[in-house]
């Protein structure tokens, strides 16, 4: 099943627009060369683990880079990931068990490593040309307010707080993956702004333009995760409004919180790009 079989979207036109500014939390942005880089693990330094890595990196890039959700199947991409080898640029390992002395007889071909692939652009940009895309470059910020919700706890993720550190961690993998800036508030924003409201996990999740003025951002993408202990799993809701005044209203279910946060960053992606009728599971108004 694609991933975007998972994504519900509502999409509605408000006069709403959003203000511009702040500096972004580690995300590539427009001119930025991290939006042709991919990073994937694989086994030892070899040729066989390397070139089906290098066709996963090149499938992340091209969705990274158009905002679009391209699927390994779709028309013209087998082509392109076949020739793989000839979009990259560079490359370069770094073992994941650096300082860990070998203590087998294959040394460094078992030893899992991050490979870091670089693509040329030009060929990046002409490919999703062929595809009939371009390349979605002029990028705004995301000012983002997530309440997680589990057992009975209920936290903001906050960029100075304590708690949701691994959600952290896996909220900004997931804003590199899809070449999104975002920026996340102190933990004291709560404090400061009494009319900035936080995502309860139930019901519409309210206006978010004095949560991205707060934070001088473009965008503002508001949400909750949940842990659903029946299911086993989280479930998330999104809402999305951008400085044109569209909105967006997603959601998600039975996934880890990595999944969850993949499929915020996607479905703003696809929003922001203007690609949302291209996905599966996207209704634009």
């Amino acid at each position: 099943m694609r991933f975007w079989h998972l994504v519900l979207v509502t999409v509605s036109i408000l006069l709403a627009p959003i203000a511009a500014g702040a500096e972004p939390a580690g995300a590539g942005t427009s001119g930025d060369p991290d939006l042709y880089e991919a990073q994937t693990i694989v086994t030892g330094e070899r040729e066989e683990t390397r070139l089906p890595a290098f066709e996963d990196c090149l499938l992340t890039v091209l969705v990274k880079v158009a905002g679009v959700p391209i699927a390994r199947g779709d028309p013209g991409v087998p082509e392109i990931l076949a020739r793989a080898p000839s979009f990259v640029s560079d490359y370069r390992y770094r073992d994941r068990m650096e300082g860990i002395p070998h203590h087998d007889e294959q040394g460094s071909r078992d030893r899992p490593y991050d490979l870091t692939v670089s693509f040329d652009a030009a060929k990046i940009d002409a490919a999703l040309n062929g595809l009939g895309y371009e390349a979605w470059l002029d990028r705004p910020k995301l000012a983002v307010l997530i309440a997680v919700l589990t057992e009975g706890r209920r936290y903001l993720l906050t960029r100075d707080g304590t708690r949701g550190i691994d959600q952290k961690e896996a909220l900004e993998a997931a804003s590199r993956q899809y070449g999104l800036a975002i920026v996340l508030p102190a933990q004291s924003i709560l404090e400061e702004r009494d009319d900035v409201s936080v995502p309860s996990g139930d019901g519409e999740i309210g206006n978010l333009r004095p949560f991205a003025s707060a934070l001088a951002a473009d965008v503002a993408l508001g949400g909750s995760i949940t842990w659903d202990a029946t299911a086993v799993g989280w479930k998330a809701r999104w809402h999305l409004q951008t400085a044109e005044g569209e909105t967006a209203d997603w959601q998600v279910a039975g996934v880890s919180f990595d999944n969850a946060f993949r499929n915020a960053m996607a479905g703003a992606a696809a929003v922001l790009s203007g690609h949302a009728g291209e996905a599966a599971g996207l209704e634009g108004k």
